[in-house]
């Protein structure tokens, strides 16, 4: 199914006004596509995307950081993640229904003011010393109840403003973005700490959520098209979108192919074990902190040169060769028993998450029509969320059976052969282009 040239002319979408962009000279043809930043709207969004990327980062590093001074046990704070996981799943999939059949733009209004109202009872409760584990959990489902309802309106939205030419671009801007806050957030959570306290983080995130409700403020009405808006957002409504991905095999390749790359291959329950046993002459701390940063400064640095491939036409084959690439990489990683070797690798690997995480957003907004599009991205946030979840224990079993840098490794390559064969078995992947 190719719907690019409907995509972009439907009513209510950006116009596409670059068919036959011209070819970039010099170091610009490698540096990131930057068109979409020239439509305002995008513009607005994306930038309080800066802002927040840095300041919800925050929030995930205090609040398992007050849940570990409260009770010194690791085992509440993951629970506490699993309480955070259950509504982001259930208000994700029910999101998408109701992306589908309201003005985005107004949902996206109430559930990032209702993100900003939940970080402020973070801090109140910080700052009062409240010392509450059950406080603590209840906001957190609360706050990932509105992210699953924002996250799938917020990405159906893009397709509206932005043509369907520049939907890579767009993607990889927002993804490099998201990595860096990643990135940068967790270090400035740490060096603010011991400055200013705990507390104020949970403040700074919600005044950085208030550049996100003024962003969405100035973005243009994004009603439903057609008679989507007489729909109801229930379980039927859901269903149908579940029957929509069964019927179109490019959409259903897409997330089975970041099922793969993530369940079989993301190995980051790995690195504790890996700092401590296979690099712990490196020093333990400064292992695992090389490990976990590997992935996402590759990550960025796809997303900064990203001009080399937001262009290309043949989404189907970009998201195969990216998953594969990132199969390859991480096996590459876990044969390694040099730290740096290890890290360069894993950096190849987050290279390679970014390209798939590029091209499979724009086969997701492209592919599919808009009044089904919010559920496609419900659809997503729970892929995108669950898989490194099932991943942790996938890998954190297989370690402890068969060794870290084994499970490592044959993880990596079980991708590579999961992913080739589904593209030989089912070709609908391989014939999408745009």
């Amino acid at each position: 199914m190719d719907t690019s040239e409907r995509s972009s002319t439907e009513p209510g979408s950006a116009t596409d006004q670059e068919a036959t962009p011209p070819p970039r000279r010099g170091w610009r043809r490698w540096a990131m596509d930057t068109r979409p930043l020239r439509i305002p709207a995008y513009r607005r969004l994306w930038t309080s995307t800066i802002v927040t990327a840095v300041g919800s980062q925050l929030t995930a590093v205090a609040v398992p950081k007050q849940i570990y001074d409260i009770t010194h046990s690791s085992a509440w704070v993951g629970y506490a993640s699993l309480a955070g996981l259950v509504p982001m799943v259930a208000f994700a999939l029910w999101g998408g229904a109701v992306a589908d059949t309201v003005d985005r733009r107004k949902l996206l209004l109430v559930t990032n003011s209702g993100i900003a109202v939940t970080s402020l009872l973070f801090w109140a409760q910080a700052v009062t010393d409240l010392g509450s584990v059950a406080v603590l959990m209840v906001l957190l489902a609360l706050q990932q109840a509105f992210f699953g309802l924002n996250s799938p309106a917020r990405n159906a939205s893009i397709a509206r403003l932005v043509p369907a030419g520049e939907l890579p671009a767009a993607n990889a801007l927002g993804s490099t973005v998201t990595q860096t806050g990643l990135v940068a957030g967790p270090l400035l959570a740490g060096a603010l700490i011991p400055v200013i306290g705990l507390p104020e983080l949970y403040l700074i995130d919600a005044l950085a959520l208030c550049v996100t409700v003024w962003a969405v403020h100035r973005l243009p009405a994004l009603p439903p098209l057609g008679d989507s808006a007489a729909r109801r957002a229930g379980i039927r409504a859901i269903a149908e979108g579940f029957r929509y991905i069964s019927r179109h095999q490019v959409l259903l390749l897409s997330f089975l192919a970041d099922i793969v790359a993530m369940v079989l291959g993301m190995p980051r329950a790995l690195f504790p074990q890996l700092a401590a046993q296979t690099y712990h002459s490196y020093g333990e701390g400064l292992a695992l902190g090389v490990l976990f940063a590997g992935i996402p400064v590759g990550a960025v640095l796809g997303g900064l040169f990203s001009g080399v491939f937001s262009r290309a036409r043949r989404h189907g084959w970009m998201v195969i060769g990216a998953v594969a690439g990132w199969g390859v990489a991480v096996a590459a990683s876990g044969l390694s028993a040099n730290l740096w070797v290890a890290m360069a690798f894993l950096a190849l690997a987050g290279v390679a998450d970014m390209v798939s995480m590029v091209f499979r957003g724009a086969i997701l907004l492209s592919a599919a029509t808009d009044e089904m599009r919010g559920r496609m991205q419900g659809v997503f946030t729970v892929v995108v969320a669950g898989g490194p979840r099932l991943a942790d224990v996938l890998h954190g079993t297989a370690g402890s059976v068969f060794g870290p840098r084994a499970a490592v490794a044959g993880g990596g390559a079980l991708v590579v052969v999961v992913m080739l064969a589904l593209a030989a078995a089912v070709p609908a992947l391989r014939r999408y282009r745009i």
